[in-house]
């Protein structure tokens, strides 16, 4: 694994948010909270998670302190969702950026919850960081079908493409 592989991985995951915030913007509140079955509750509520695990990852890899997981009740509008996402982006940006190959092998122990003991590299905490949200955000894709939005493609290989102008 390396530095440069990671921060692609984290590339593609905010390219591929933001072109699905740009469909849930236009979601009214209620539409945007919603009690929906499977997922985490509603739409805010699976974005939330999808952030609020990602800033765990970095905390866990010794970048800035989360505190206790982020709840959706905590996020009551779009607005709110997009504000504390920007804040994170940026924190895993500037984590990365002091970061070299071999940073990322460096071995951490962990307990989630009140779970075992555990350990991963620091590459490979941040690597399942960066590709956590694909699944939640097929999830929010399908739920926004269900409301008879359209959310686009959004997968790897539209961003590699979107990367050569296409």
């Amino acid at each position: 694994m390396t530095i440069t592989a990671l921060r692609t991985q984290f590339d593609y995951g905010y390219w591929a948010n933001a072109k699905l915030l740009n469909v849930v913007s236009i979601l009214t509140t209620d539409q945007f909270t919603q009690p929906v079955s499977g997922s985490y509750g509603s739409i805010r509520n699976t974005l939330v998670h999808m952030m609020s695990t990602e800033w765990g990852w970095l905390d866990r890899a010794g970048g800035p302190k989360r505190g206790p997981k982020l709840g959706g009740a905590d996020f009551p509008t779009f607005a709110s969702v997009v504000e504390k996402w920007t804040e994170i982006e940026m924190k895993v940006r500037r984590f990365l950026d002091g970061f070299k190959d071999e940073d990322l092998e460096r071995l951490v122990e962990f307990t989630i919850g009140d779970g075992p003991k555990r350990a991963l590299s620091i590459g490979e905490m941040l690597y399942h960081a960066a590709i956590h949200g694909v699944h939640h955000r097929g999830q929010v894709a399908l739920l926004l079908r269900s409301l008879g939005y359209v959310p686009g493609d959004f997968d790897m290989f539209f961003y590699y493409n979107h990367l050569r102008g296409y």
